[in-house]
C-alpha cells in the first residue's frame, strides 16, 4: 500500500472515530434536560436555550474553522477543538447557573463541535479519495457518527442512573480527551493542488459562490434539517414522558434513530454516487414530512414511537453526505471545509431555533404541538427548495478588479 493510500485509510478511520465520539456525546445532551432542570428549578427553556446557543456558535464558527482546516489541516483543527469540547464538558458538570450553562454547554462545546464534526472531517475525507468514490466515503464516515449516537445514548442513560448527571459529564469529558492523541493520525497532503480555485484569492472564490443561486437553495434546505434534528433530539424524551410513555422510551427512540441512521447515511452515500444528490435531498425532506405527520397526528404508543424512530433514523443525517457531496461537485474540494461550513451555518441557525423554540413553546403553552406542525411545513419547503438545484461543476474565473 502506498503512503498516500495508507494516509487516506488512516484519515477515514480516524475521522470515523472522532465523529462517533463527538456526535455520540452531543446527541445525548437531551437526556440531561430533565435532571438538570429539576435540580436547579429551571424551566425547560433555559436548558434548551443553552443547547440552542451551542448550535448557533457551532454554526457561526464553522466557516472560519473550516477555512483554518483548509489551510492548516484537519489534525490541528481537531486537536484544538477537542480541547475546547473537553473543557466545556468539565465546566458543564459544575454549572449551577444559567450563565455557567451557556458558557460551558453553549460557547465552549459549540466551538468544540465546529472542529470535530461533519463539515471539517467529511471535507478531509472527500479530499483524500477519487471523485467517483467521494459520496460513498462521506456516507461511510457519516455512518460512524450515527454508530456513536447508537452506542452513547444507552451508555449515557446507564451512567446517569449510576453516577448522576454531573459525574456522567466528567466521564464524557474523559472520552473526548481521547481525541487529543487520536488527532495525530489525521494526516492530509494539503500541498497537492486540487482544482483551479487554488490559484484564486479567497475573496474571489467567495464572491463567485455568493452569486450562485443553487448554493443558497441548498443552504436554506439545510436550515430545515437543523431545525428538525435538534428539536427532536433535545425534546422528544420529555415529549414522550409528557404523553405518559416510560422514560426508557425516549432513550430507546434516540438510540434507534442512531442505529438506523447508520443504514441511512451509508445508503445516502451510495445513492449519491449514482443519482442526482439534490433530487435525493428533496425526496428525503418529503419523506420526513410524511413521517412527522403520521407520528404527530396518529395515536401515540411505544410501537408508534419506535416506528417513527426507525423512519427518522433512515432520514436523519442522510442529508449530510448528500449536501457536502453536492458542494464538492459544484465547487471542487480545495475550499470544501469552508464552503460546507457556510452551508452548515444555515443548518445551525435552524438548530438554534428548533432547540430554543421547542423549550419556549412548551413553557408558554404546555405543549410541543406548534413546533411539530412547523416542522412538517418546513419539510415540504425544504423539498421544494432542493428540486431545482443543478448538480454541475462551476468553473471559477479570476475576477478583474479596477484600480
Amino acid at each position: 500500500m502506498s503512503s498516500t493510500a495508507r494516509n487516506a485509510l488512516l484519515l477515514m478511520i480516524g475521522s470515523s472515530i472522532v465523529l462517533a465520539l463527538s456526535l455520540g456525546i452531543r446527541h445525548a445532551f437531551g437526556l440531561f434536560l430533565q435532571p438538570m432542570s429539576t435540580e436547579f428549578g429551571w424551566g425547560r427553556e433555559i436548558f434548551a436555550f443553552a443547547i440552542a446557543i451551542q448550535n448557533l456558535i457551532w454554526g457561526i464558527l464553522q466557516p472560519f474553522v473550516g477555512a483554518f482546516a483548509d489551510r492548516y489541516g484537519v489534525k490541528r483543527t481537531v486537536f484544538f477543538s477537542a480541547l475546547a469540547y473537553m473543557l466545556g464538558l468539565v465546566l458543564m458538570a459544575y454549572a449551577s447557573t444559567p450563565s455557567a450553562l451557556i458558557l460551558s454547554a453553549g460557547l465552549l462545546i459549540g466551538f468544540g463541535l465546529s472542529g470535530t464534526s461533519f463539515a471539517v472531517l467529511l471535507s478531509a475525507v472527500g479530499r483524500s479519495v477519487a471523485p467517483e468514490k467521494r459520496s460513498m466515503a462521506m456516507g461511510m464516515a457519516s455512518a460512524a457518527g450515527s454508530f456513536g449516537q447508537f452506542v452513547m445514548l444507552p451508555g449515557t442513560l446507564g451512567l446517569l442512573e449510576w453516577l448522576g448527571w454531573s459525574s456522567t459529564l466528567l466521564v464524557c469529558a474523559g472520552l473526548i480527551a481521547l481525541l487529543l492523541p487520536l488527532s495525530r493520525m489525521l494526516k492530509e497532503d494539503l500541498a497537492t493542488p486540487t482544482d483551479d480555485s487554488d490559484k484564486l484569492p479567497l475573496r474571489s472564490v467567495l464572491k463567485q459562490v455568493a452569486g450562485h443561486t443553487d448554493f443558497w437553495l441548498l443552504s436554506l434546505g439545510f436550515f430545515v434539517c437543523g431545525f428538525q434534528v435538534v428539536f427532536i433530539g433535545i425534546h422528544i424524551p420529555a415529549y414522550l414522558v409528557d404523553q405518559h410513555l416510560p422514560a426508557q422510551a425516549g432513550t430507546t427512540v434516540l438510540a434507534l434513530v442512531g442505529l438506523f441512521n447508520i443504514v441511512g447515511t451509508w445508503c445516502a452515500g451510495w445513492l449519491g454516487g449514482r443519482y442526482s444528490k439534490p433530487h435525493l435531498l428533496a425526496a428525503l425532506y418529503f419523506l420526513r414530512a410524511i413521517a412527522i405527520t403520521l407520528f404527530f397526528y396518529l395515536p401515540l404508543s411505544e410501537f408508534s414511537a419506535y416506528a417513527f424512530a426507525v423512519a427518522m433514523g433512515l432520514l436523519w443525517l442522510s442529508t449530510v453526505p448528500l449536501t457536502n457531496g453536492t458542494i464538492a461537485t459544484m465547487f471542487g474540494v480545495r475550499h470544501l471545509s469552508m464552503l460546507a461550513g457556510i452551508v452548515f451555518l444555515f443548518h445551525q441557525v435552524g438548530s438554534f431555533l428548533g432547540g430554543w423554540l421547542g423549550g419556549l413553546a412548551y413553557d408558554q403553552t404546555g405543549s410541543y404541538s406548534l413546533v411539530w406542525q412547523l416542522s412538517i411545513i418546513l419539510s415540504v419547503i425544504a423539498a421544494l427548495l432542493n428540486l431545482p438545484i443543478r448538480e454541475r461543476f462551476v468553473a471559477f474565473t479570476k475576477v478583474q478588479t479596477s484600480n
